[in-house]
């Protein structure tokens, strides 16, 4: 690899240090820094970056892990970047057969790199996401604010799609970035169809807005840093990354806040957040996020999953998953809240004709599978969908002893078997077939369901290491999502024996193309399984 500082060459007798060139036969790294010093230990490291060398190889030649390596480029850069060369020229501006989603589940393989759309910013999220939010919840004109705009995602399609745009990040590099990567005239095609407006690009902090005054965005499109997953910045006061989960969410809460008061009733705002994992565990941070915004008083329009392509699910990772029990996060919550409109009236049904639930042990019809899913992301054919879900809970969870339960409306009970409580099981699998059956029109007392996948937790006895699997899903009610996920994982938290290991997403391989136009909706197109140990 050619540098300023001169070859790493490979020999029989070692690798020759850049520096001093002298053949190293141990680590050279450790040489560098032991007789160099730290500062050109780091300095060679960001030589073999910037001259392309694979992070895998930086980490082998120089002895340090992925962590040290995002680290010695933030504190040197001032953002945490995976390319440390600038992109090349613009290869195109449009997308061919772009079509909005339709469904719950958005699914991009590739990330996008049109106009100046590029992945060098760590974490970052897909320019298909604001594309999507923004052409659905905004008209040309209207005014996009990004409060985490990183490298200027959101900013570039504001301004590629004609909306004004107030971009902001409490990161000063990452505005840099933002404003390198607006320099560009669309060309005349996009100005025909769009009077372009030039972002407005600042420093700034999305817990305080007081510069934006009350209802004066129509839709805010952003992507938070979080509990540490990946550090945006090195010395920058107020990053969020930087901080415990706990601290995390009280600071959203002022977010959140914020968000709600420069709004326009009836305006939108999409937060991407995701979990993290602790002990073997998931920490679900993306529903704690949503409840944060719930409680500032949004509404829930919808409640999307973005799925994620770049998981590695065979060879190392798939033996790894098998041998520890534990799944690679795989995908992401995209929450569409809206503000109320005050002029909005909510009928209320009538609670006395609503279905009494009544739960029935079923009896599955398990098919054959070769391989265990490995990630959180379980993507089945239409057809034997029920079936491949469940016979990879069990086969995964359980060693034959265990019990399905399912929660059904009366009328949906027929021909059921009762259940016997008779002895302790491996796995406790319960279904709730009747949400599927839920419209605008139905009448359901979340609640009562609530209460009673409580009781029937309550009243079954799982072995100690056993597990405990709750197959839900959202519903919509009156327009809005009720997220039946969110809330039940919230109820269980009372149960002082079960522990949260798993939230895994289950949709159908065709669950985009069953409608061609999106309505005014997205279709429900997933379910969750919440995967639960039992601790005592």
């Amino acid at each position: 690899m050619k540098s300023e500082m001169g070859t790493f060459t490979r020999t029989s007798n070692g690798i020759e240090c850049p520096i001093c060139k002298v053949k190293i036969s141990g680590n050279i790294g450790e040489h560098i820094r032991n007789v160099h010093g730290e500062e050109e230990f780091k300095r060679a490291i960001l030589k073999a970056k910037e001259n392309g060398m694979p992070d895998p190889e930086i980490g082998e030649i120089f002895g340090i892990t992925f962590r040290q390596l995002e680290k010695i480029i933030t504190e040197a850069y001032g953002i945490n970047i995976s390319v440390l060369k600038k992109p090349k020229k613009i290869k195109y501006w449009a997308l061919k057969n772009f079509k909005e989603e339709a469904t719950t589940v958005w699914s991009f393989k590739q990330r996008g790199d049109w106009a100046t759309h590029d992945g060098r910013y760590r974490g970052n999220w897909s320019p298909y996401i604001p594309r999507n939010v923004i052409l659905k919840y905004s008209k040309p004109g209207d005014v996009v604010l990004d409060y985490f705009v990183g490298g200027g995602t959101t900013a570039i399609e504001a301004k590629l799609l004609g909306r004004r745009c107030i971009a902001r990040d409490i990161n000063p590099a990452a505005i840099g970035l933002t404003k390198e990567n607006l320099k560009f005239i669309p060309p005349r095609t996009f100005q025909d169809n769009y009077e372009i407006f030039e972002p407005e690009v600042s420093v700034g902090d999305a817990r305080n807005l007081s510069d934006i005054p009350d209802e004066g965005i129509d839709l805010i499109c952003a992507h938070p840093p979080y509990a540490g997953i990946i550090n945006y910045s090195s010395k920058v006061e107020g990053d969020l990354s930087k901080l415990s989960i706990e601290d995390f969410l009280k600071e959203m809460e002022k977010v959140a806040k914020e968000s709600y008061r420069v709004l326009k009733p009836g305006g939108k705002c999409a937060i991407l957040i995701g979990d993290t994992r602790k002990k073997k565990h998931v920490i679900p941070i993306g529903f704690k996020t949503i409840k944060v915004f719930l409680n500032a008083g949004f509404n829930l329009r919808e409640l999307v999953i973005k799925r994620q392509h770049n998981c590695k699910t065979t060879g190392f990772w798939y033996d790894r998953s098998i041998k520890y029990n534990f799944l690679l996060l795989a995908h992401e919550y995209l929450p569409i809240f809206e503000k109320p409109n005050p002029d909005d009236i909510v009928t209320v049904e009538n609670d006395k004709h609503k279905d009494k639930l009544i739960p029935m042990v079923e009896r599955p019809n398990l098919g054959k599978i070769d391989n265990f899913e490995t990630t959180t992301v379980w993507v089945f054919p239409d057809k034997g969908f029920e079936n491949y879900v469940d016979t990879n809970v069990i086969k995964r969870y359980c060693n034959n002893n265990y019990l399905i339960v399912g929660i059904h409306t009366k009328d949906g009970a027929k021909n059921q078997y009762t259940i016997k409580v008779d002895k302790k099981y491996d796995l406790l699998y319960l279904k709730s077939p009747f949400l599927s059956e839920v419209t605008n029109k139905s009448i359901i007392d979340e609640y009562e369901y609530l209460n009673k996948v409580k009781a029937v937790l309550s009243s079954i006895l799982v072995e100690k290491r056993g597990y405990i699997v709750i197959e839900t899903q959202d519903i919509r009610i009156n327009g809005n999502i009720s997220p039946i996920a969110l809330e039940l994982a919230e109820s269980l938290q009372d149960l002082g024996f079960l522990w949260l290991k798993e939230i895994v997403i289950a949709t159908t391989k065709n669950h985009q193309y069953r409608h061609a136009e999106s309505g005014d909706y997205l279709r429900i197109s997933h379910k969750y399984l919440l995967v639960y140990e039992v601790v005592k």
